[in-house]
């Protein structure tokens, strides 16, 4: 495990707003903060660049106690959502920029600048002026100028928001290629589920200035500690229970006529939320858990999404695949869930955060 790189302990306060956050970055990492807009992750971004101070606390970068460092000494990369490239600049003149700044020599920097220039594929457009790119080349241009001094840390802030989705994906599964390649150690901002998911190591969920949880990819997605993770990385289905121990499992109780057996768990009675993804609820032709009727049904191309209304009132959301060809608004259906898939959520953690 890659030592801890970047330390985050702070506080911001705003009037109607407060940001605590604390957590830690590893060395070579790619580490994102995922939140709807507000929640503070710009905020964080900004903080941990420099461009504002914190109330309370302190930012360690590399053994380096930097809180009270400036932006430009900090040797942090910063690429933007809306690029902040010179317009007055040539494409080489963007990348080079920074290395003017810090005073290499003229063949330093026109080494690195060609070097950029032939990673990021964008040789033929040296000497172009912005305008005259089109939006994926002007992230390349942004990436490759953030990157040219060689920062200790590089900070991405919504840095594909403006972009087409064909052309976004295509740059994210680039981007971590090339991170994972370079192994520069990074913190992306996003409000895209579907981008955190795919690029991070590890993410971080954000609500109102706090930090929900830590942890990787499959770890927040399949095993949410709080309601609003399970509901932001994804359409859940949160089914209000109680739960019983005993000496074989736990039994689950949805109303009185509906129990569920997970054999061999370990929890303490009480009352829970059972949390399953839309794709682990299944049609069943054995003994099914619910029956419901076939309320909403939408084609996704690759499968469907159905809404099926239980006979005990619940809603149940799942998607399927092609291969239900028999699928129509009204239809009745025996719904299971799929083995090891349901995961409960404390009623007493749903606090208002």
């Amino acid at each position: 495990m890659n030592k801890d790189y970047l330390q985050i302990e702070v506080e911001k306060n705003y009037p109607g707003f407060q940001l605590v956050a604390e957590f830690t970055v590893s060395e070579g990492e790619f580490f994102s903060l995922v939140g709807p807009s507000g929640c503070g992750k710009t905020t964080l971004l900004r903080l941990i660049s420099g461009l504002e101070q914190p109330d309370r606390g302190r930012i360690i970068l590399d053994g380096w106690d930097v809180t009270a460092v400036s932006p430009a000494d900090r040797k942090i990369g910063l690429v933007f959502q809306d690029y902040a490239l010179f317009p007055h600049l040539t494409v080489a003149g963007n990348i080079e920029y920074g290395l003017k700044v810090r005073r290499l020599p003229v063949e330093q920097r026109r080494a690195r600048v060609e070097e950029l220039l032939a990673l990021f594929e964008i040789e033929g457009l040296k000497n172009r002026n912005i305008q005259e790119l089109s939006g994926g080349e002007r992230q390349r241009v942004a990436l490759a100028r953030a990157l040219a001094p060689q920062p200790c840390l590089l900070l991405m802030d919504e840095p594909f928001a403006a972009l087409d989705y064909g052309i976004r994906r295509r740059l994210r599964r680039e981007l971590r290629e090339l991170q994972e390649r370079l192994g520069f150690t990074t913190i992306f901002v996003t409000h895209q589920q579907e981008e955190a998911l795919s690029l991070s190591a590890r993410l971080a969920v954000m609500k109102n200035g706090r930090i929900m949880q830590i942890g990787t990819a499959a770890e927040v997605y399949c095993n949410p500690v709080h309601s609003f993770v399970a509901e932001f990385l994804g359409d859940a289905n949160l089914i209000p229970c109680e739960v019983q121990s005993t000496d074989a499992g736990i039994t689950i109780t949805f109303d009185e006529a509906t129990v569920f057996t997970m054999p061999g768990s370990k929890q303490k009675p009480g009352s829970y939320l059972l949390m399953i993804r839309p794709e682990d609820v299944m049609i069943t032709d054995h003994t099914p858990l619910f029956t419901g009727e076939l309320v909403t049904l939408e084609y996704l191309g690759h499968g469907y999404y159905l809404e099926v209304k239980t006979t005990n009132g619940l809603l149940l959301k799942m998607v399927t695949g092609k291969e239900e060809q028999e699928l129509v608004k009204g239809r009745w259906l025996p719904l299971t869930f799929r083995s090891g898939a349901p995961k409960l959520i404390p009623i007493k953690a749903q606090v208002s955060t």
